[in-house]
């Protein structure tokens, strides 16, 4: 029975569910920090400390402010949806990996204070959808890029430190993330479709001039011919004049 190819881009209740999971989530945090009168600053990453290396883990889900808090919702919901609906297979990997590599590199470069806020993971995941749909040449991740780079491209400016009060480290690293996931994840990515007509129909075996260089290029001067197997057939006509017509 002939296996029956997957549809690369179905969709499906994850790719609302997931980034409707991570909004919640951050939310969730912000209103028992200022419900209760919490302060959860101090969980950051704080680099080059090992106290700060709990920060990887947990300041994604950390923030300063209400402006802080929705300046990031909206951009962490529409790039999450785009990766879980086109990048289903290695969606996990990438936020998961994306989380802990990208506050690792914040941990080792950033300066000395609290680095809060899912910047970072929005940095990755804008930097591989980006970065993916132009290394995959499928037309529809082509177009994705395109649109990322047309709703958020402004956010490259601020990897850079033209603000002491946003972390910069941060965006750097979720930059540098999501390139680097954009070149390593090849595996289950969908790929053009090649019609029969792209399809090459040239063989070097039939072409009369390439047969005359040898594997390594070099030219032969002659051919040898094959021997025949069975011998040629050989005709001999006979005339005979009839003598009836002369």
């Amino acid at each position: 029975m002939k296996k029956q190819k997957k549809e690369p881009f179905k969709f499906s209740l994850g790719a609302l569910t997931n980034p409707i999971l991570f909004v919640l989530l951050i939310w969730l945090v912000f209103v028992v920090e200022n419900r209760f009168g919490y302060r959860f600053n101090k969980f950051g990453v704080y680099p080059q400390t090992v106290k700060g290396l709990r920060g990887i883990l947990l300041s994604p889900f950390i923030h300063g402010d209400i402006k802080h808090l929705y300046s990031n919702t909206i951009p962490l919901f529409v790039l999450s949806s785009a990766l879980f609906y086109f990048y289903r297979p290695i969606a996990w990997k990438v936020v998961v990996y994306g989380i802990l590599l990208s506050g690792l590199i914040t941990w080792v470069i950033g300066r000395p204070s609290y680095h809060i806020g899912a910047s970072g993971l929005i940095y990755v995941l804008f930097s591989f959808n980006f970065f993916k749909g132009i290394f995959a040449k499928h037309y529809r991740l082509i177009a994705l890029s395109l649109v990322v780079i047309f709703i958020y491209g402004s956010m490259f400016i601020y990897a850079f430190p033209i603000n002491e009060q946003v972390s910069w480290e941060g965006h750097s690293a979720g930059l540098l993330t999501g390139f680097i996931f954009a070149l390593l994840f090849k595996k289950e990515i969908a790929k053009p479709k090649k019609y029969s007509w792209e399809e090459p129909t040239y063989n070097e075996e039939d072409d009369e001039f390439m047969k005359h260089f040898d594997e390594n290029g070099n030219f032969i001067e002659s051919i040898k011919e094959e021997p025949l197997t069975e011998e040629a057939p050989q005709y001999n006509y006979i005339f005979k004049e009839n003598k009836e017509d002369l």
